[in-house]
């Protein structure tokens, strides 16, 4: 149920969508498979199988997942068939292909193997919250952050939403932390950490599981290179890391979900919504004392 990755953004203070509004809203656009000859198919989902709302709402908290299915079919396979087809056109016209044709052959060969392609589905989750203004999608990749914002202002428009804003870049606020061997408070450096120089061919060095306060970080600090990704552990509760970027990735409860699995889930239900409750509350905690360390810049949200 945790999501894995935090790419975050601010929703704007006027939203007052429903839950059952932002349900209706998001049916419009259900992801349908297009069939055997479509290479790509995109659409919401509902994000528990066994309930049928496209926005599942708990204590006005609301986890969306939007779809995409893919064909597989990669290149070295269409290739090689194009490269049969080309040799038979050779044979058939008595001279080589021209650019053209080839353009021609790859477009009918890859029209003709679209229908014996694997699919692959995967879904990207959302966490919408209106009570504290955070908007969270569940993925690791900034583009494929832009094309559910980009769905989601398809589904809901405007859809009011800004980026986040920092006065402190987290770089800065890595590197600082580093040096003194203190996070902020209510965090605790963690033993992974990747330093970078800065131009065009940029040095870097990276620890995995190696204590952070040797001289030798403090000479690379030193010697001009900047903090780009640190691991650290909010309140000993949860485990994430932070990039440059405000990204936050691999985030892992510690000890949190084996105490709501022997106080709550009386049955599948309860402990969906359970989990689901304390990721919110957990991981909003952890987002306002990271953004307060990082003095959190406010901004009006705009439609998307």
């Amino acid at each position: 149920m945790w999501f894995k990755n935090l790419n975050i953004y601010r929703l704007a203070s006027s939203w007052n969508q429903t839950p059952d509004q932002l349900d209706a809203l998001l049916a419009k656009e259900a992801f349908v498979s297009a069939g055997a000859g479509a290479p790509l198919s995109v659409g919401w989902v509902p994000p528990r199988e066994q309930d049928a709302r496209f926005a599942y709402s708990v204590d006005r908290q609301i986890l969306c997942a939007h779809r995409t299915e893919k064909k597989l079919l990669p290149a070295t396979v269409i290739n090689q068939f194009v490269k049969v087809r080309a040799i038979e056109l050779e044979e058939q016209q008595g001279f080589k292909p021209g650019r053209k044709q080839m353009r021609d052959l790859k477009e009918e060969v890859t029209s003709s193997l679209l229908p014996r392609a694997f699919s692959l589905q995967r879904d990207t989750r959302v966490w919408i919250d209106p009570v504290n203004h955070w908007l969270v999608i569940d993925t690791a990749s900034t583009s494929k952050a832009e094309e559910i914002l980009s769905a989601l202002g398809k589904a809901i428009y405007p859809f009011p939403v800004e980026p986040v804003q920092v006065t402190i870049s987290p770089g800065a606020a890595m590197t600082n932390w580093i040096i003194s061997g203190q996070a902020a408070p209510n965090f605790s450096i963690d033993q992974d950490a990747e330093l970078r120089a800065g131009g065009d061919k940029a040095a870097v060095v990276r620890y995995v599981k190696h204590a952070l306060d040797s001289d030798e970080i403090q000479k690379h600090v030193q010697g001009g290179k900047q903090c780009s990704r640190l691991a650290l552990t909010f309140n000993d509760r949860v485990s994430f890391v932070l990039n440059e970027s405000l990204d936050i990735k691999r985030v892992a409860a510690l000890d949190i979900l084996d105490e709501t699995d022997s106080q709550m889930a009386a049955n599948e239900n309860e402990k969906f919504d359970g989990d689901f409750t304390l990721m919110c509350a957990e991981l909003n905690l952890l987002l306002a004392n990271l953004l307060d360390a990082l003095e959190e810049k406010v901004v009006t949200a705009k439609a998307a």
